[in-house]
C-alpha cells in the first residue's frame, strides 16, 4: 500500500463535494517522547487512511499535532484506533465548534523535527514542567480577578479577527518569536496570574513551560485552547468570554464563535472578518475582505494581482516562475494592500 497520496487535488475536491456522509473536524496534540517518529509516521497513515481520515498531522521526537476530519460514520473506530496507542489512550479531541465537513480533502502526515516550530535551543527546556491546566469554568473565574494577565500565543492574523476580553497580543507571525517577546512584555508582572491561550492547547502549553523556565510562577494555560474552552463553556451554560472568530488551519479558515465582528476589510474598512487567499496563485496573500471588495478585485489582493489574475492562465504560470508563494499576512504588510 502506497504510504502518501498519489490522487490529483483536483480530483480529490470533486470526491469530497461528492461525499454523502457527514464528516467530523478534531484536532488533538500530545507532548511525547517518540524514539522512531517515521515507523510512527507511516503505520499512522496507514490506520487512518482505511478509515477515510482527511488532515494535517505532524510527527516528530518530542510528540504529534494533528487536524483531521473523519466520516461520522468511522469516528468510534478512530477513538479505539487512536486510543490503541498507548501515549494517546484517552486523549482529549477537539471538535470544531462551526464545521461545515469540508474542512480538509487529503491526508497528509510529515515528519518535523518538533511538532511546533518554537526555536528553543536550551537544552535544561523541560516541557515536563508546564502551566497549570484551567477549564472553562476556572478560566472564566481566575479572568475576573485584576491580577490576573490573559496573553494570546497566536498570530496576528488569528488574534486581529478574535480574541478573549482584555487579553494581551503578542505581535507577531511566528511562535519563535512570541516566546522570548512574552517574556520581555510580561518581566514586569512576574507576580501576576499569567493566562496563556491558544486555538487548541499545543502553543499554549509549551509557551506555559517557557514561562516557567524565565521564572514566571504563577503560570496557566487553557485546556484545549479556545476550541475546547467554547464547547465547554456551552454545554455548561458559562459565559463566553471570547468575541469574534477563531481561525483555524484548514480550507475554512475561520469559525464563528460569537456575533461580534471585530476586525476590518483590509481593503475598504468596513466591518469584515472572512479570510481569504488573494486569488492571483502568483501571490496566495492571506488577508481579510468584504464581499463588496472581492467583487470589486476579482477576489484579488491588489489592482495589480487583480491584472495578473485576468491574464490566460500560461501567461500566469510564467510570471509565477521563481515566485515563493504562500505568503501570510501581517502587520508589516497591511498599508501594501490598502486601496
Amino acid at each position: 500500500m502506497a504510504l502518501h497520496n498519489r490522487v490529483s487535488a483536483t480530483e480529490l475536491k470533486e470526491r469530497l463535494a461528492l461525499e454523502t456522509f457527514k464528516r467530523v473536524t478534531i484536532s488533538f496534540y500530545q507532548y511525547a517522547k517518540i524514539t522512531d517518529p517515521k515507523a510512527f509516521r507511516d503505520q499512522l497513515y496507514t490506520t487512518l487512511n482505511n478509515l477515510g481520515t482527511f488532515g494535517r498531522i505532524y510527527v516528530a521526537n518530542e510528540g504529534i499535532n494533528a487536524q483531521i476530519s473523519v466520516p461520522e460514520h468511522n469516528f468510534e473506530a478512530f477513538k479505539d484506533a487512536l486510543y490503541g496507542v498507548d501515549f494517546l489512550n484517552g486523549i482529549r479531541l477537539n471538535i470544531a465548534v462551526d464545521d461545515d465537513g469540508k474542512s480538509f480533502y487529503v491526508l497528509k502526515i510529515k515528519v518535523r523535527d518538533k511538532i511546533v516550530a518554537d526555536g528553543i535551543e536550551d537544552p535544561t527546556f523541560d516541557m515536563a514542567n508546564r502551566g497549570k491546566y484551567l477549564d472553562a469554568k476556572s478560566f472564566n473565574e481566575l479572568t475576573n480577578d485584576p491580577d490576573t494577565v490573559i496573553v494570546d500565543m497566536r498570530n496576528h492574523y488569528e488574534f486581529e479577527v478574535g480574541h478573549f476580553e482584555n487579553a494581551i497580543e503578542v505581535p507577531s507571525d511566528t511562535f519563535r518569536e512570541q516566546l522570548p517577546m512574552a517574556v520581555d512584555m510580561l518581566s514586569e508582572q512576574k507576580d501576576k496570574n499569567i493566562i496563556m491561550y491558544c486555538t487548541g492547547g499545543i502553543r499554549c502549553e509549551k509557551a506555559s513551560a517557557y514561562m516557567l523556565h524565565h521564572g514566571f510562577k504563577n503560570v496557566f494555560h487553557l485546556e484545549g485552547g479556545i476550541i475546547e474552552y467554547t464547547n465547554k463553556a456551552k454545554e455548561q451554560g458559562l459565559p463566553v468570554k471570547f468575541k469574534g472568530k477563531n481561525f483555524v488551519f484548514d480550507d475554512r479558515l475561520g469559525e464563528r464563535i460569537s456575533d461580534d465582528v471585530i476586525s476590518h476589510c483590509h481593503q475598504c474598512g468596513e466591518p469584515c472578518d472572512a479570510h481569504t487567499n488573494c486569488a492571483n496563485d502568483g501571490c496566495h496573500l492571506l488577508f481579510i475582505q468584504c464581499e463588496s471588495c472581492a467583487s470589486k478585485y476579482d477576489a484579488c489582493c491588489s489592482e495589480e494581482c487583480k491584472e495578473v489574475h485576468a491574464l490566460p492562465l500560461e501567461e500566469q504560470v510564467e510570471l509565477r516562475k521563481g515566485v515563493v508563494k504562500g505568503l501570510m499576512f501581517n502587520k508589516s504588510r497591511r498599508r501594501s494592500i490598502q486601496q
